[in-house]
């Protein structure tokens, strides 16, 4: 079949095959050329949410730039005859045929990871390859939770708290800068976001790794958060999602007590901005990105999603790190950019920002390119009018 993109709403539902095998490809070739992170730093790595973003990122410079083994956790969608896989299926598929090719552990476990079955299955996996774990990276990324003890199906909401929010937002596809009246979350709302993208399953994981004896001694643990700017803090930080983010440094809190036993460390690392699923489907900020990215590529300090984690493990997760922490102790590997060269001229362009001045000011064209690579359209040396079969990376 001829796999093309078909956009709905904020999501693609359609994936290619060899894209996204060239894209993972690229981001391995970074890592094991210009990549900063040290070898043996990490002998084995389990990473929650490890198909996209982030989490792959973080799953390709444990294994290539470090030399670990991985263990990744992720829930996607298999291909059929005539449908192609969720982005993220045909992403496991090529990390785990290229690290076949040189030698390196790479196991995939495909299932919920909120759910005590797949806890279980982890243990069981890490028992019989690897022994303990040396770093655990929380990256899950999810809408919904169904929780494991009560079986209740929590569902997340992107919204304001306390009042009607009236904010300049862009529509992805088309372009058209307008502004947003966004209606404020219910208390139920925002106790059903928590549970979704808080905390507590993060802490359900390390507790069941610690009750197994599966961590190493100095082990460490990271959950990615994100931040931003005062120009996304009404959506985001004071918002349902900041109430969530709140919650999460409570969790790495009492998980570092749990680890003071095995001289571990637990942390929240603040991430600079992305393009991904969840980032596009965020009101105000496709287009705080589209402005930031402009003014970061023009000042030469943009990075990448894999060079951005490459500088995480480089400079923040490697033994005797000279960390960057902020007043609650998260690590902030947001600073480029929150520099305020940055920021000042974003913020100068925010007021001025129109449909018509837009591709000026901002990079939307970049926004929506990012977008695709998601997905594996937009890749470099891919033929995409090439009969391709769904169910082979190959």
């Amino acid at each position: 079949m001829i796999v093309k993109p078909r956009i709905r709403g904020f999501i693609c539902t359609t994936a290619h095959p060899h894209g996204c095998a060239a894209h993972v490809n690229q981001q391995i070739d970074y890592v094991s050329t210009s990549g900063t992170a040290t070898a043996a730093a990490f002998g084995n790595v389990l990473v929650l949410g490890c198909s996209g973003g982030y989490g792959l990122a973080s799953r390709i410079v444990a294994g290539f730039g470090c030399g670990a083994k991985t263990l990744g956790v992720s829930f996607e969608k298999a291909p059929t005859e005539n449908k192609t896989a969720s982005a993220g299926w045909y992403n496991n598929k090529a990390f785990e045929a290229r690290a076949s090719a040189q030698g390196l552990y790479a196991k995939t476990l495909d299932g919920d990871a909120f759910s005590d079955a797949m806890r279980a299955q982890v243990l069981d996996t890490i028992k019989a390859d690897l022994g303990k774990i040396d770093l655990v990276v929380y990256s899950l990324a999810s809408p919904v939770r169904r929780h494991p003890q009560t079986e209740v199906l929590h569902r997340s909401s992107i919204k304001p708290l306390g009042e009607v929010l009236d904010i300049k937002t862009v529509h992805v596809e088309k372009g058209e800068v307008s502004n947003v009246a966004l209606e404020p979350a219910t208390d139920e709302e925002v106790a059903d976001t928590v549970k979704v993208m808080g905390g507590e399953d993060w802490q359900y994981w390390i507790e069941a790794l610690l009750a197994a004896d599966l961590l190493a001694a100095n082990a460490k643990t990271v959950a990615y958060t994100y931040i931003g700017s005062e120009l996304t803090w009404p959506i985001y930080w004071e918002g349902t999602l900041g109430k969530a983010k709140a919650d999460l440094d409570r969790a790495s809190g009492e998980i570092q007590q749990k680890l003071d036993s095995i001289g571990g460390d637990s942390r929240v690392a603040v991430l600079k901005a992305i393009v991904s699923q969840a980032s596009a489907a965020i009101p105000v900020v496709p287009l705080y990105a589209a402005l930031l990215f402009q003014v970061m590529k023009e000042q030469g300090s943009h990075e990448t999603c894999i060079e951005h984690i490459d500088r995480l493990f480089a400079s923040q997760l490697q033994p005797a790190a000279n960390m960057r922490l902020d007043e609650a102790g998260r690590i902030r590997v947001d600073d480029l950019e929150l520099a305020e060269v940055v920021q000042a001229e974003v913020k100068r362009r925010w007021p001025l920002v129109s449909t018509e001045n837009l591709p000026q000011l901002g990079d939307l064209a970049g926004f929506r390119e990012d977008f695709l690579m998601i997905f594996g359209f937009g890749i470099e040396g891919v033929d995409y009018q090439a009969d391709v079969d769904p169910q082979s990376i190959n």
